[in-house]
């Protein structure tokens, strides 16, 4: 063998980061890089946030794990806050985004199959959707470039074209369980459903008795300015699935839903070994301590149009660089017209980082604890890179 021993599964960038503070990721020779990807959406109150890791050192020395043979009373805690500031009335904590969806998609079919309805089982979603890397949450998402050569595609799952409720309504049929989105699909190319077009759906699961999923793991726990993306609209889900921003930078997920949705989820039917470990439920309580502080998603929103306002500016600066913007409170994107992978090389040339994602976006995700200053700081940063590919686009074109 020669080279690392990791799999070869992740096309890595030649960067590797010793410390962070707030915002900022720091290397090992001590150059800063202006942090907008967070991680994926993770870091969502930035890097060693004091309460964070306070919380954290806390609980590391008193218990870290114990299995859920036991009652973990963080668990409990965060269980009981999470139902509070939502629609939800139970709540299965998990480790991952993945093993949220996974529940979601379990709680859903097993609601039809304690109704008398096993051959209900089927999940419709969205083309461009994103939910996970298992084997049944590529296939709900649907990208063949995630499916090739894991075997036949996990049953269970039709997608339809983003937005079109008729293609829904004609995909409703008498093994339908579920229907599943995400209100803004991040990895899709930042895509936000309309309000209205979430009415229509929660009325078609009403009128068929399905329930209505909504992956919210990267837009939830303030990522969009609101506790979570559905609270911008008039409906409420059945089920939701949590992960990212709930963990501050540590693996936490969490399945929420009604009692009516969860009633067959009955002691054996489902499980987890570390989901719900007192670590993780430590950092959770921590993170709804600040995100659900007077005001703080109130100046989520206000940094939200600045930024806003700063890449619409940079849009029309360089229109041979970026077409639009897109997004909902710090979960923003740029759609390029340069490929997006040359954009994002170019951006981290200026010691700035962010993450690409479907429809040629370049996708920026700042902490939600950026200030102005560095959003200011960061459009400079994206408008050197803007500068620099324009000019050598010109230069091809002379």
């Amino acid at each position: 063998m020669s080279g690392s021993a990791l799999y070869e599964t992740f096309a890595r960038a030649p960067l590797a980061f010793e410390r962070g503070e707030g915002s900022w990721l720091i290397t090992e020779s001590g150059e800063r890089y202006l942090d907008f990807a967070a991680g994926i959406a993770v870091n969502s109150l930035g890097h060693c946030h004091p309460h964070l890791v306070a919380a954290l050192t806390e609980q590391a020395g008193k218990l870290w794990h114990v299995s859920n043979l036991y009652q973990i009373p963080g668990q409990s805690r965060l269980g009981e806050r999470l139902v509070e500031a939502s629609f939800a009335d139970r709540v299965f904590f998990t480790n991952s985004g993945a093993e949220a969806l996974e529940c979601a998609i379990k709680t859903a079919r097993r609601y039809h199959y304690i109704n008398g309805r096993p051959e209900r089982f089927r999940t419709i979603t969205f083309e461009g959707a994103f939910h996970g890397r298992t084997l049944a949450t590529i296939a709900a998402g649907g990208q063949q470039k995630y499916l090739d050569g894991f075997g036949p595609k996990a049953d269970g799952f039709d997608q339809v074209p983003f937005g079109d409720i008729e293609a829904v309504e004609k995909a409703i049929g008498p093994e339908t369980a579920a229907i599943l989105l995400e209100p803004v699909q991040g990895e899709g190319g930042i895509r936000a459903f309309p309000a209205p077009f979430l009415d229509k759906l929660r009325a078609l699961a009403d009128k068929h008795d399905l329930l209505l999923i909504l992956d919210e793991v990267q837009t939830g726990i303030g990522r969009t300015g609101k506790l979570f993306a559905y609270q911008w609209s008039s409906i409420e889900p059945d089920i939701m699935a949590i992960a990212k921003g709930i963990g501050g930078g540590f693996p936490v997920g969490a399945c929420l839903a009604t009692e009516k949705a969860a009633a067959g989820m009955t002691p054996g039917v489902h499980g987890t070994t570390f989901g719900g470990n007192p670590l993780a439920m430590a950092v959770g309580n921590a993170v709804l301590d600040v995100v659900l502080e007077e005001d703080f998603l109130d100046s989520v929103q206000a940094r939200a149009l600045n930024a806003r306002q700063m890449l619409a500016s940079l849009v029309d600066e360089f229109p041979q660089v970026f077409e639009d913007v897109r997004g909902n409170g710090l979960l923003m994107g740029l759609k390029c017209r340069m490929a997006n992978t040359a954009v994002l090389a170019a951006v981290i040339d200026t010691k700035m980082l962010a993450v690409t994602a479907g429809d040629n976006v370049l996708r920026l995700l700042p902490p939600l604890t950026v200030s102005d200053e560095e959003i200011r700081e960061a459009g400079e940063r994206i408008r050197a890179a803007a500068a620099g590919l324009a000019a050598l686009a010109t230069e091809k074109v002379a």
